[in-house]
């Protein structure tokens, strides 16, 4: 009697432990990484759509979770969609609202873009004051390794990869920078814009623009180490890919290339609309979508050798659209990188700021979700605070996309999507609900008329129908000029006179 009360006091211990062990596993908040491509077009992926370029591994994370319609990146650009993306804030509020040089491509001692302010609020500075251990590993394009901008000065434990976005247009670079300090490549160094020098129909006339390590390479490496180091803490990666921006490179022996060599049409690029020169233009390009798309699958199998799948939420998508095509040997017509949509890189136009987006969190998304919600790249603050369970800590722009991702329906929606860009001749656009406003040439025209367009019937925003509806129109102009505040940086004259504050 004696002997079976103990074993029932021993099972009954370790029961106990076991609860308290699943208890403590359940109450932990989620790892989080954030997998953004860089020029990505929202028709270059399978699942959305893309009928070459394979993407197996992006197309699962869509099977087995949750995939965006109607999601806008922070701007047509890279560094003020990157800043709508860390800080919440939309580009009519951001710091950043487009691409602001400082320096050249050498950026030892100086270069980079317009950096984040000392103080700034940002994702990363959010959640390591919420217990994460923070990382960045990819392009910053926010700030420079002297500056306030710099990845550590804004909430990031943990950086690698290119600071200067410039640098950042050649993968066999001199050296990637891991935190501030300079980490030396094995690769000899040579303009990342230059016309072809030889025969372009001799293999060996490329050889110069080859090296020994491939950034993307190096940097998957940091990434599956940083994953590794911290498996038993809470952590926030954020892996803002490098690819498919040009220039067009992508090792020899990737299997890929092989594969979309047979398949592809296509005639050597000599650098003659930037960028560097390629033998094989269209078929690299697809071999670096398909090399991106591996590596995400190795951070996926990463998670489940760690045991960390059941309590990690990945998201992916793209930071604007696919690039003007035909620059730097690309060609964003044949891939149809844009799907149905008008307007590439650059414009407001919806193939320039509509991007993937998908959202994966095993046990939580109910698989195969699709989802046409309207969301931009504002909304990932407010979401990254809902899945921790506690509040933003300032005011954002943006509305938690967590209920729908777990399909409820206490789902908050956007008013409207705004967006500003005042380079490429001024541009601005708003979505509200199906209408869809633009004005453009705002430089020039600061009475630059607004089109309208309605995407439920007109997705290509073919048809401009703001003749028929003026009162459509008259909300869209009131949504445009009290969404805008001046900055000192990117003025927008169109604009910039109301003075309003925010």
């Amino acid at each position: 009697m004696k002997k079976y009360l103990f074993v029932l006091l021993v099972y009954a211990l370790v029961l106990n432990i076991s609860c308290i062990r699943q208890s403590k596993k359940a109450a932990k908040k989620p790892n989080i990484i954030f997998i953004m491509a860089d020029d990505l077009g929202y028709n270059e992926v399978g699942i959305y759509g893309q009928k070459i370029i394979k993407t197996p591994n992006i197309d699962k994370l869509a099977n087995e979770g949750i995939r965006f319609t109607d999601h806008y990146a922070g701007s047509p650009v890279c560094a003020p969609s990157r800043c709508v993306l860390l800080t919440g804030l939309h580009p009519g509020h951001a710091y950043v609202r487009g691409n602001y040089e400082l320096g050249g491509y050498r950026d030892d001692n100086e270069g980079g873009q317009l950096p984040l302010p000392n103080n700034t609020k940002t994702i990363g500075t959010f959640l390591k004051a919420n217990g994460y251990v923070t990382g960045v590993i990819g392009k910053w394009g926010l700030g420079f390794a002297n500056n306030s901008g710099r990845p550590n000065n804004q909430g990031f434990d943990y950086f690698y990869g290119y600071l200067c976005q410039k640098q950042a247009h050649d993968y066999y670079p001199t050296h990637l920078w891991e935190n501030n300090h300079w980490d030396t490549l094995r690769n000899a160094a040579y303009i990342p814009h230059e016309s072809l020098k030889g025969d372009p129909l001799d293999p060996k006339s490329y050889e110069r623009y080859k090296g020994q390590d491939y950034s993307m390479d190096k940097m998957m490496a940091k990434a599956v180490k940083f994953i590794k180091e911290n498996k038993d803490t809470t952590f926030f990666l954020y892996v803002p890919f490098t690819v498919p921006h040009l220039a067009l490179q992508v090792p020899d022996d990737e299997p890929s290339l092989e594969y979309y060599k047979k398949i592809i049409p296509d005639t050597p690029y000599v650098g003659n609309k930037g960028y560097l020169p390629n033998m094989f233009p269209r078929a690299t390009y697809a071999a670096m979508v398909t090399r991106m798309d591996r590596e995400i699958g190795k951070i996926m199998n990463l998670l489940k050798e760690l045991g960390l799948d059941d309590n990690t939420v990945v998201f992916f998508t793209s930071d604007n659209g696919p690039t003007f095509s035909r620059l730097g040997g690309s060609d964003s017509y044949y891939f149809e990188s844009a799907g149905p949509f008008k307007g590439l890189k650059g414009s407001v136009y919806e193939g320039g700021t509509r991007v993937p987006m998908i959202v994966w969190w095993k046990g939580k998304v109910k698989p195969g979700t699709v989802s046409n919600h309207i969301s931009g790249f504002e909304d990932i603050y407010s979401t990254f605070a809902d899945i921790i369970g506690t509040e933003p800590d300032k005011k954002t722009d943006g509305v938690s996309l967590l209920p729908v991702m777990l399909g409820q329906n206490n789902i908050k929606k956007h008013p409207f999507i705004y967006r500003e860009f005042p380079s490429y001749g001024g541009q601005v656009s708003v979505r509200m609900g199906d209408w869809k406003a633009v004005r453009q040439h705002l430089v020039k025209n600061p009475d630059a008329p607004i089109e309208l367009y309605n995407l439920k019937d007109d997705i290509g925003e073919t048809n401009d129908v703001a003749s028929q509806y003026p009162e459509i129109v008259k909300k869209m102009k009131v949504i445009m000029d009290t969404s805008h505040v001046n900055s000192e940086y990117f003025p927008l004259p169109a604009l910039d006179y109301h003075k309003l504050s925010h």
